[in-house]
């Protein structure tokens, strides 16, 4: 088998694989997903963050051809007005003519919940292309450690593909179309490998800008969209509950990258 084979499997594998065993969650009784999904929103806050202050921006710093750190928070910066205009862009989508004052609250929420669906997708999706291109280049380095890095990027992709499932359900999609979107978003593994297969040396030099605006996406939907939602539950016991599973989320991504690299 050649190399390219190897790429494309592998990265099926490492995109799909992680998908597929969060799917499972799909797969619970709806009375019973109802009632995680609340709290499993607390996790996937504390997913999104551990994701990007503990592996996008530390890979994104490291990378071999940066030099100014200032470059790389002016990415994460532009980043996060970016999907700031995307949301409004979304927003503006449900309004009609000047009348988007009239709407009720209960509409922008639902509209705002819909916007962080869409950006959690987007934000995957460049997590993804990075995960195909590290893949390709694992390859390219060494078969083994092509399989081992496939294998690993799988694992620690299944935590935060859970999260993403949790957040496009709060935000009212559907089970099947939030399974269709994750399965669409995760073949831009293969996207990535294919192309650092063919062009891995002219993208080297971006590749950290890649990661810093993925980060800017994880944080900008933890801290806009998902953790204004749960000051809406103020007594003492919800908040407890809630920092215990933002801190589990975190601990989770932290353990998992401190295993597996």
């Amino acid at each position: 088998m050649n190399l390219l084979s190897w790429i494309i499997i592998f990265s099926l594998l490492g995109g799909l694989l992680s998908v597929m065993v969060a799917a499972s969650f799909l797969l619970l009784p709806e009375s019973l997903r109802k009632t995680l999904v609340p709290h499993l929103v607390s996790f996937a806050i504390g997913s999104l963050l551990g994701a990007a202050f503990l592996g996008l921006l530390p890979h994104a710093l490291a990378g071999p051809d940066v030099e100014d750190f200032h470059a790389i928070f002016l990415a994460v910066l532009l980043g996060l007005l970016s999907f700031f205009l995307l949301e409004k862009l979304v927003l503006w989508r449900h309004c009609h003519a000047d009348h988007c004052e009239a709407h009720a609250p209960h509409d922008q929420h639902d509209n705002q919940k819909e916007a962080a669906g869409w950006m959690i997708l987007v934000g995957d999706g460049m997590h993804n292309l990075v995960d195909g291109v590290l893949i390709a280049a694992a390859f390219m380095t060494d078969i083994h450690l092509g399989i081992v890095t496939a294998l690993a990027i799988a694992a620690h992709e299944i935590p935060q593909e859970v999260g993403d499932f949790v957040v496009l359900l709060h935000s009212g999609f559907s089970r099947r179309k939030a399974l269709l979107f994750n399965v669409l978003s995760s073949l831009a593994t293969i996207v990535g490998a294919l192309l650092a297969y063919w062009s891995l040396d002219d993208m080297q030099h971006l590749l950290p800008y890649v990661l810093a605006v993925a980060a800017s996406s994880f944080i900008y939907i933890a801290v806009a969209d998902l953790i204004p939602g749960l000051h809406k539950r103020a007594e003492a016991s919800a908040t407890v509950q809630q920092v215990v599973l933002i801190a589990a989320g975190v601990s989770l991504i932290y353990i998992t990258h401190s295993t597996l690299h």
